[in-house]
């Protein structure tokens, strides 16, 4: 018996799993293949999700593996033009990680992968589930692999396995939505000669096709082509060769070799719920889209990192409801994404300029959970509220620490800043679940934090484990921790409270 099953080790299951590891939640994470995924295919990381990688502990792996984005290249006839595909953001106090970085998936996989290592997890690869049972207080899975068919019984079961995931099929949710099989595109990862790497070179309408290389870190170039309506994909490498000759025009560019090569249909589709009983879904199991954009991967892995301490919460005894908020917290997020990323695909074609512009929507910090019942709003005229991401901020503390923000949210705690001349008493915060660490934050003592944050007094602010604002409170400080506390964690068993948390 184990408390977890994640089924899929992807991106959004290696997080899940990197997530439970540090908060001690015993798990089991199986995938139905050999090995790890090969090809290059989600590429881009965006600032929200390097901030998560930063708290689970695997952001330097993940810089030293990537690189910023580079210029695009447009090739209109013997024209090429230069595009910046988003602007420059600069490093600022409240957001350390601004820019969108480059990196195969085969490569943040693999940096998952090692950080699950290194917390004592591991991937059971070449395992895969036929069937699952709800028995109402946990699920029996059955699964074939290396030692033939076994069962694996776990309190709560986690699809995170894909746009054909065997967890939702069993779990009988609907998987709302359409594909477009007359619309097909080959996306590859090649090595190609007479072309420079500088550039992200992009042929937006030759001969009827969309043709894109753009460079990866290494030696590769991901190759996208979106093929002629009606055109049938041929995957072989001397077909792909071809169609790159062709639809680029170029005597001299050339496909040396093809590493990994897969036919993308547009495929929107959003799951009717994402939980059944003891089944839960997350990533591209729950809800899946085009590629453009860069939001498939950095969304499956904010759904993990949402969903994490919720089970952990629920499994130290607080109540079901707060798994329920899995779903209302990050459906509205996925349905967006859905939209954003269609409209981006569809200017692939009419109007490829602005198909390559990317803003500050597609980098995620904005992203908030105002609307979430687990969400106490009191404060509501300043430019952080609760349910928004809590921007770093440096400060100094009452015993004259300087430090970020950022450094005390790392870790599977709730964080409560305490900031200015509030009262001292004892903060109603039960002994098991996640800890409460308290930052005292003398009046004065962060002149920048203040203004990040818009206060105008003694304020006392609860971040939760995913670095997202429960509540925000400048009077009746310890009532809005304690109402905060019975839908976030297990119930107080005592009655002086305050034993759960650390200074």
């Amino acid at each position: 018996m184990t408390d977890v099953l994640i089924v899929g080790a992807g991106p959004t299951g290696l997080t899940l799993a990197c997530d439970l590891a540090r908060r001690g939640v015993p798990f089991r994470l199986i995938d139905a293949a050999e090995g790890g995924f090969p090809g290059s295919r989600a590429k881009g990381v965006q600032p929200r999700t390097l901030e998560v990688f930063d708290d689970l502990g695997l952001l330097d792996d993940i810089v030293a593996h990537s690189r910023t984005y580079p210029l695009l290249g447009l090739h209109v006839g013997p024209v090429t033009l230069p595009w910046r595909m988003m602007g420059r953001h600069k490093v600022t106090e409240d957001v350390p990680h601004p820019e969108t970085r480059l990196i195969p998936q085969y490569d943040t996989d693999a940096c998952l992968r090692r950080r699950l290592e290194e917390l004592g997890g591991r991937v059971e690869y070449g395992t895969r589930l036929t069937s699952l049972v709800d028995r109402g207080d946990g699920v029996v899975a059955t699964v074939t692999g290396p030692d033939g068919e076994r069962t694996i019984r776990s309190r709560f079961v986690v699809g995170a396995d894909g746009g054909a995931s065997t967890v939702r099929v069993q779990a009988d949710i609907p998987f709302v939505g359409r594909t477009d099989e007359s619309d097909k595109m080959i996306v590859a990862d090649v090595l190609v000669d007479g072309l420079s790497r500088n550039r992200w070179h992009i042929w937006p309408r030759n001969g009827g096709r969309f043709l894109a290389l753009c460079p990866l870190p290494g030696d590769k170039f991901q190759l996208m082509l979106r093929l002629k309506p009606g055109e049938t994909p041929d995957r072989d490498p001397a077909a792909i060769r071809r169609l790159v000759h062709d639809a680029s025009g170029r005597a001299g560019l050339e496909v040396r070799e093809v590493f990994w090569s897969s036919v993308f249909r547009p495929n929107v589709r959003l799951v009717e719920r994402y939980r059944a009983g003891n089944a839960l879904l997350a990533g591209d199991a729950a809800h899946v889209h085009t590629p453009a954009g860069a939001q498939g991967l950095n969304t499956g892995v904010q759904d993990a990192y949402n969903l994490g301490w919720k089970l952990a919460q629920v499994l130290a005894g607080a109540p079901q409801a707060l798994l329920d908020s899995y779903e209302a917290e990050r459906r509205p997020v996925a349905a967006r994404v859905l939209g954003l990323s269609s409209e981006l695909y569809r200017k692939l074609g009419e109007r490829p300029l602005a198909a390559a512009t990317r803003g500050d929507e597609e980098r995620q910090l904005k992203l908030n959970y105002r609307d979430s019942p687990l969400t106490q709003h009191s404060v509501t005229d300043t430019p952080v509220q609760a349910g928004d991401r809590a921007p770093n901020a440096k400060y100094r503390d009452s015993e004259g620490r300087a430090g970020t923000l950022f450094d005390r949210f790392r870790g599977p705690h709730f964080t409560l800043l305490d900031i200015g001349d509030t009262t001292t008493d004892a903060l109603p915060w039960p002994a098991t679940g996640a800890e409460l660490h308290v930052v005292k934050i003398p009046t004065g003592a962060a002149p920048s934090l203040t203004a990040i944050y818009g206060l105008t007094g003694p304020t006392r602010i609860l971040v939760r484990p995913d670095g997202y604002i429960a509540h925000i409170a400048t009077t009746d400080w310890t009532a809005a921790l304690a109402r905060s506390a019975r839908t976030l964690a297990p119930p107080l068993v005592s009655s002086g409270g305050g034993a759960g948390q650390r200074r």
